[in-house]
Order: structure tokens, then C-alpha cells, then sequence
């Protein structure tokens, strides 16, 4: 008996098609969890976060994350209403010198407050509904005196010395 090959064809096709369509409804689902999972989180846009990876004075690599967005303890992003500004820091041997650059767009020099502690920069602004806030722990003792800072076009960049460690001078002991 003759067959038509279309027909095999056809019912391949129809497989497939029923196979897309369950992947479909699948992902309906779980789109659909994830929504009424997250009804708490305010929808307010963009969300971001990142890491961002710089190698230190002491040559090992530091790893900061950054962003509005964090992820929380079921795999869902939660949203925080203060961002972390994307920082870069740079050591000057020669100046013995700390460089920290922060991007904090849309505030301005007067909404800007950055406080020096010890083994700790804090940067912090807010105007309106954009707030920013970054703790970064620095390893040595900073001169705060030395600390200069200045923003520009959305860029704020801190100038600050360390303090060099007393030299110890070697001590002769007795031997008796």
C-alpha cells in the first residue's frame, strides 16, 4: 500500500509544535511565580548590578560589587532604593597616594559628603531620588589632612596620602 510522505512530515511537525508550546506554557508559569513572588519590590527602573574586579596595592585582586539591585536569599533580585556608585581606586607608589573614582550622575558638589576614618572612605549623596552610598575599607593609614576631592560632569575623584609606618630602628640587644 502506498503511503504519502507528507503525512509523515506533517505529524513531525505537529510534535514539534506541541513541544514548543509546552516549553511555553512552562516558562508562563514561572514568569507568572516570579511576578507574584516579587510584588514587594517597588518597580522602579533600571535595575543594575555588577562586580567589578581591580588589582590592589599588595598585587591580589579586590572584588567589589556595585549596583541598585542585589540578590537576595531565594535567587530573586531586591531592589534598594540607594545605589552603590561604580568605583575605581589607583596607588601612587611614587606619591604614596590613594586615587578613588567614583560615577555618581544626576547630584552636585554640594550634595556630596565624604568622610576619611581609619581603614575606611565613606561616600555618600543624595538629591532627590538619586542616592548613592559606598564604604570602602583601605588597607594603611590615611592622612586626612592630605584629602582632596572634587566632582565634575558626574565624577567624583579623592586624593588621599597614607601615612607611612614609623621606620623601626633596629635595637642592639645584649647577648649574655
Amino acid at each position: 500500500m502506498w503511503r504519502d510522505p507528507w503525512w509523515y512530515n506533517n505529524r513531525i511537525f505537529e510534535q514539534i509544535d506541541k513541544e514548543f508550546s509546552d516549553a511555553e506554557d512552562m516558562l508562563n508559569r514561572m514568569f507568572r511565580t516570579v511576578r507574584e513572588s516579587s510584588a514587594d519590590i517597588p518597580e522602579t527602573f533600571p535595575y543594575y548590578y555588577g562586580y567589578q574586579i581591580t588589582m590592589g596595592p599588595d598585587g591580589k585582586p579586590r572584588i567589589r560589587e556595585f549596583g541598585n539591585a542585589r540578590p537576595g536569599s531565594k535567587g530573586l533580585m531586591q531592589q534598594s532604593n540607594v545605589r552603590q556608585p561604580l568605583i575605581d581606586t589607583n596607588f601612587d607608589a611614587k606619591e604614596n597616594a590613594l586615587t578613588i573614582t567614583a560615577e555618581m550622575p544626576g547630584i552636585t558638589k554640594q550634595d556630596v559628603k565624604v568622610g576619611v576614618e581609619e581603614g575606611l572612605v565613606t561616600i555618600h549623596a543624595e538629591k532627590g531620588d538619586k542616592k548613592y552610598h559606598a564604604d570602602l575599607p583601605v588597607d594603611g593609614e590615611l592622612n586626612a589632612d592630605t584629602a582632596k576631592a572634587t566632582y565634575t560632569n558626574g565624577i567624583l575623584e579623592l586624593k588621599i596620602k597614607i601615612r607611612e609606618p614609623p621606620k623601626q630602628k633596629a635595637k642592639e640587644i645584649k647577648v649574655e
